[in-house]
């Protein structure tokens, strides 16, 4: 294969402002058989194959080197694999789809306002309540990951399939690890932000596989296209 794949949104407004960005530094995206099509072009580069997939399937094959450079957003590359973030690139932060991974409690835990509060709160949680902590999220692997630098071992997650945010009020969890822009839904719900609680800033970036395979055409063709964004990175 001589050519290289660019992966983009598929759908919603994560589609319409990454082809605008493209636009922008003038290159357009065409999706010729229209939004069922997975196929598309990239105008200017005709060695470009465009490739329209949900953004966390753009993050996954990212990482396993299946796709060549990709527009998905920072937390899912950390939220895929523990591997994400060593197995791309990030050329470029796009400026859109900005949101924060927090962790948020229940207002009327008072005394809990750092992440240090939390741990001491864990630890005394089962012979409090003989159980774990719960934690309801989507973000399993990001959550530990934080969780286990903050020294917080004794919980459990559970994992949120609908609104994270109900998840205290209806008795599913005792605090989660949710996305947020505004905070204006998790005060809504009667939950803040620890003082230390973002985890993670993201937003949609345009990544470069590491485990790819570039063969000197394909690596030539990769700095072309970037050199033409103004954009740099180191493989």
């Amino acid at each position: 294969m001589s050519g290289i794949t660019l992966a983009v949104p598929s759908k919603g407004r994560l589609e319409e402002l990454t082809r605008d960005w493209f636009a922008s530094r003038g290159f357009t995206i065409h999706r010729p058989g229209g939004a069922r099509s997975y196929l598309g072009t990239l105008e200017g580069a005709p060695d470009v194959t465009v490739r329209f997939f949900p953004a966390a399937e753009i993050a996954r094959e990212l990482i396993r080197g299946n796709i060549d450079l990709g527009v998905t957003g920072i937390d899912l590359i950390h939220e895929t694999s523990e591997q994400g973030p060593r197995a791309v690139s990030i050329a470029a932060e796009l400026g859109f789809g900005n949101a924060d991974v927090v962790v948020a409690v229940p207002d009327a835990w008072i005394d809990v306002t750092h992440m240090h509060d939390l741990a001491d709160v864990a630890s005394d949680f089962r012979s409090r309540h003989g159980r774990w902590m719960r934690v309801a999220t989507k973000y399993i692997t990001i959550t530990r990951q934080h969780f286990a630098r903050a020294g917080i071992a004794e919980y459990r997650t559970v994992e949120s399939l609908g609104a994270t945010e109900a998840a205290p009020a209806s008795g599913v969890a005792d605090i989660i690890v949710d996305i947020t822009t505004t905070g204006s839904t998790l005060a809504a719900n009667g939950l803040r932000v620890l003082e230390d609680g973002v985890m993670l800033q993201s937003q949609a970036c345009l990544a470069v596989s590491r485990t790819a395979e570039w063969s000197p055409e394909q690596t030539k063709l990769r700095d072309q296209l970037l050199g033409q964004l103004k954009l740099k990175v180191k493989i």
